[in-house]
């Protein structure tokens, strides 16, 4: 049901978004880390920024040099954006038409896809009806532009099931069909419920390629790898795993771009790498990007590839094979996306309709009996089981000496994750929820960098913490059965331990429409969900 917000509450609403965006989907510093999968090799990610202003001046227009190149454009850019869906975007002649993004409201600036703070990016799988399963890319250009080499023939056999997932950099991504067709429809595109757009999230045909996936599965034609045992002992977590997941779990893509210093786009193949000197790699900041290329190698894990047809048929992970792998490999406590995940709210409002929709376009069961999408024991799970954040905690020194998603934000992968937690606490309610404390206490340089972290049990009193600037909460250091001190391996000296608070994704628009009602929060792109 539809309510109507004051302008207090959107006002409220907007600093939640950005202060949310400020450590969510954060930066793609990937420098340093592996990058097997998808032949990443010799690229440099591009920046996705933290820090967006209402008002200010948007990215430059696509002729200009790139985001990389111009941080103060990409810093203010516009963040909601409209993707227009090529015609027949399930056919291989759709997924080879480049998708056009462009500004849902050009009076906030315009959107361009080299900036890497504006970047949508899409993700599809091809379910063959012989248990064959493969991935395609379909390259993002700005609306008018030309790509910077013509897109990978895309291969859809007779009798394939096709799936599409979108993810974005920015706040709002909104789906719109391409003139004279009628796209959405075709493609069974879903962008949210009712006016209220998911977020950074959409997906086209999820349901019916997961039903055809699962039935291949079924049939034994397709076979979801095992996990394998991390090397501290547990199983190999997934993307239904509480120590993995976070205020919006399950969303966003692990596709690449190339992006040359005129704005223009490639797919990540030897076509484009050939066209695109010095490229620049967009990414797309996902919880199955933080799994696949960080989580999985600190814990000695592998995550489940296969080839891509826009890439050269190199081995790639992917949303839907981290969907049906943790569909049939997860063990509980499985998470589930809840009524407070903040994609899935609906004007500030938790949405079972809307909860259910996304659910859908991410292989998960309908809230039911079994499981009522309950906010409170979401934050059980994941903050006072030892399965969840209490793991992370555990793996502390394995994670210490993993690469930080983004330096300028955490100093390893240990104080990313804890960060990201602390975080989650805040933007998933957890506090009102569960009547507590955040259990995460972050201790921070002077130049506001994470450098340590600290569990205490949920229930426990937490000490007082340094003031901030922000007047976050305080939170509180571990004891009983964790880590007294969980200390990153930066020796730089802390001047702050601070719990920050988040807010909330999701925002207005429109489901199936083109024409949304854009929101006018200004968070930075992503979430610390990373």
């Amino acid at each position: 049901m539809s309510h109507i917000r004051t302008e207090k509450s959107r006002r409220t609403l907007r600093r939640q978004r950005v202060r949310r965006r400020r450590i969510s989907k954060l930066t793609l510093t990937l420098a340093g880390v592996p990058l097997a999968m998808g032949a990443l090799a010799g690229t440099v990610f591009a920046a996705v920024g933290v820090h967006h202003h209402r008002g200010a001046a948007a990215a430059a227009p696509s002729t200009s040099p790139s985001a990389a190149a111009n941080p103060a454009a990409a810093a203010n850019a516009n963040p909601n954006c409209t993707l227009i869906v090529p015609a027949n975007p399930l056919s291989a002649q759709g997924l080879a038409t480049p998708y056009q993004l462009t500004a849902t409201n050009p009076a906030m600036g315009p959107c361009n896809e080299a900036n890497a703070n504006q970047s949508a990016f899409v993700e599809a799988a091809v379910m063959g009806g012989n248990g064959q399963l493969t991935l395609y890319d379909p390259l993002v250009v700005d609306k008018g532009t030309q790509p910077a080499a013509p897109p990978a023939a895309a291969q859809v056999p007779a009798g394939s099931t096709v799936g599409i997932w979108f993810g974005f950099n920015g706040t709002n991504l909104t789906l719109k069909s391409a003139a004279g067709a009628n796209s959405l429809t075709q493609g069974k595109c879903v962008n949210g419920q009712n006016g209220s757009v998911f977020g950074q999230f959409a997906q086209c045909n999820a349901p019916a390629f997961f039903q055809a996936a699962n039935g291949q599965i079924a049939n034994k034609q397709l076979q979801v790898p095992a996990l394998g045992m991390a090397k501290d002992g547990m199983p190999c977590p997934t993307t239904r795993d509480f120590s993995v997941v976070d205020q919006d779990q399950s969303d966003n893509v692990v596709t690449h771009y190339l992006a040359n210093g005129k704005g223009q786009t490639a797919q990540n193949n030897a076509a484009g790498k050939a066209a695109v000197a010095n490229a620049t790699d967009l990414a797309n900041g996902s919880d199955n990007l933080l799994l696949s290329q960080f989580i999985d190698p600190a814990l000695g894990c592998t995550p489940w590839t296969t080839p891509d047809q826009s890439s050269g048929n190199q081995p790639s992970a992917a949303l839907p094979l981290d969907e049906l792998s943790a569909a049939a490999n997860q063990k509980a406590p499985v998470a589930l996306v809840p009524l407070n995940d903040p994609m899935t709210l609906n004007n500030a409002n938790a949405s079972q309709g809307k909860t259910n929709l996304y659910r859908a376009g991410v292989d998960q069961p309908p809230i039911g009996a079994a499981d009522n999408g309950n906010g409170a024991t979401y934050c059980k799970n994941m903050f006072n089981n030892p399965a969840g954040v209490q793991r992370v905690f555990k793996d502390q020194a394995m994670f210490a000496n993993a690469p930080s998603v983004d330096a300028a934000m955490a100093t390893n992968l240990f104080t990313f994750l804890a960060m990201r937690a602390n975080q989650s606490f805040t933007n998933l309610g957890c506090g009102k929820l569960l009547n507590a404390a955040n259990p995460i206490t972050l201790t921070t340089n002077g130049n506001g960098v994470v450098t340590a972290a600290a569990l205490t049990p949920l229930g426990k009193t937490p000490p007082s913490a340094a003031p901030t600037a922000s007047a976050m909460p305080s939170a509180p250091t571990g004891t009983g059965g964790m880590p007294p001190t969980a200390t990153a391996s930066a020796p730089a000296p802390s001047t702050s331990a601070t719990a920050p608070a988040g807010g909330t994704a999701g925002g207005t628009g429109t489901g199936n429409s083109p024409t949304p009602a854009p929101s006018k929060s200004c968070r930075p792109p992503k979430k610390v969900h990373w």
